[in-house]
């Protein structure tokens, strides 16, 4: 699929392999890193242009496109239901994938058609009732309010806010002040969509655990760029989404349902795949995580889904952890130095997005003119994060999220479009 290399290292500068000029530590002695020029091989685009977008949706690579495009081939020739049963055993395999990447058991995965849907999925199974406790943090993002906020009032729970700490995060002391026995569940960002920060998670869930509140991990931003493990994090739920920094396609999701959680959720949006009709008037629900699935979904999408996986997973995550903060953290160093050019990250751990505003300039003017310049980002606006964005005074940012395809000259690249943006 694609190949790793023994001690090569990418000079952060000039590009001559062997060199660590500006690039932060070296990867351990011995250690596999990632080949970039097997990776761009088999992203073509990301030789086109500079591509800092994967915090939006990433370029997949030929693998995931030969994946869903030869599924729908097949499709075509034989018929969707005939197609999708030659296909039974790899999708089958792909609960097992995704076990291995996410630190779960395969019982424990369910595939959805977005990180939303898997998200919305768990949240509705949370049983709440008037009196309970639903605690946010100030980097909630809004796709997760809403439904929080909604079903809230629907029931009259409330929902209450845990502070940051002076570097961004979640203050965990100020969440052990907060928690008691009324607190059902904690929303989690583990990375927000709007500034660099990572979210200490596992010590947000063993607190949580104390008083036997469920934890919800939104992964949606973390799931292809950091380890994201459910062993080792410790949280119940975990949602996530394909075309982000997986490299997936649009249109599928993940959910990771923990064995412990499951007796306490009681699903809701449930149909002939989530259970069975056993007589005229008693159902039966599945005992696993694919109580949360449904029965139609995209086979060529969720075939793509786990080539993408797989993809990551033959690339080492830790491997593609360092090589994301590389990039990041030379873009934040080059921005930095810019004049009229803010970052405007927080966190004490940083994640591969990056955020920036200039001086005198709108964002989506700022995003239109870098693709002239063949450099794609995207943008974020108060609506999406409006605690944090509010707090911090900010009303919109521009957002780059450099993944492990691209060139550390291409980040020199990006600075100096920038550069001339802001002149």
């Amino acid at each position: 699929m694609c190949g790793v290399v023994v001690d090569l290292w990418w000079d952060g500068r000039d590009g001559v392999d062997g060199s660590r000029a500006g690039c932060g530590p070296a990867p351990d002695q011995g250690a596999h890193v990632i080949d970039l020029n097997a990776v761009r091989a088999d992203t073509p685009a990301s030789i086109e242009r500079v591509f800092l977008d994967s915090a939006g949706s990433s370029l997949p690579p030929r693998q995931v496109l030969d994946a869903v495009i030869g599924h729908l081939r097949r499709e075509a020739e034989i018929g969707g239901y005939t197609a999708g049963r030659e296909r039974a055993d790899d999708l089958e395999a792909g609960y097992g994938v995704f076990a291995d990447l996410l630190g779960a058991e395969p019982d424990e995965i369910a595939f959805t058609d977005s990180a939303t849907r898997s998200w919305l999925a768990a949240f509705d199974a949370v049983p709440l009732t008037a009196g309970d406790r639903i605690l946010i943090t100030e980097v909630e993002y809004a796709g997760n309010a809403v439904p929080i906020l909604h079903r809230a009032r629907e029931v009259g729970a409330t929902v209450e806010t845990v502070p940051s700490d002076a570097l961004g995060q979640v203050d965990v002391e100020a969440l052990k002040e907060l928690l008691d026995e009324r607190v059902k569940l904690v929303s989690l960002v583990h990375v927000p969509t709007n500034n660099g920060l990572v979210n200490p998670v596992k010590e947000v869930a063993e607190a949580a655990h104390e008083v036997g509140a469920l934890v919800l991990l939104d992964a949606c931003q973390s799931l292809g760029q950091l380890p994201v493990r459910a062993d080792e994090l410790g949280v119940d739920l975990i949602s996530g989404t394909g075309r982000k920094w997986l490299r997936g396609p649009r249109g599928t999701g993940v959910l990771v349902v923990r064995r412990s959680a499951r007796e306490v959720l009681r699903p809701r949006l449930v149909d002939l795949h989530s259970g069975e009709w056993v007589s005229p008037h008693e159902i039966r629900l599945r005992e696993d995580a694919r109580v949360f699935e449904l029965w139609e979904c995209s086979i060529a999408d969720r075939l793509g889904l786990i080539a993408a996986a797989r993809y990551a997973l033959d690339l080492g995550l830790e491997q593609i952890r360092r090589a994301v903060a590389d990039r990041a953290d030379r873009l934040r160093r080059g921005l930095a130095e810019l004049p009229g050019v803010v970052v405007r990250d927080i966190g004490e751990q940083r994640s591969g997005i990056v955020t920036f505003t200039v001086a005198g300039r709108r964002v989506v003017e700022l995003r239109d003119e870098l693709a002239g310049h063949g450099v794609v980002v995207s943008t974020s606006h108060a609506g999406s994060t409006l605690l944090d964005m509010t707090k911090r005074g900010l009303d919109e940012v521009v957002r780059a999220s450099p993944h492990y395809f691209v060139e550390p000259a291409q980040v020199d690249q990006a600075v100096e479009a920038v550069s001339r943006c802001a002149r």
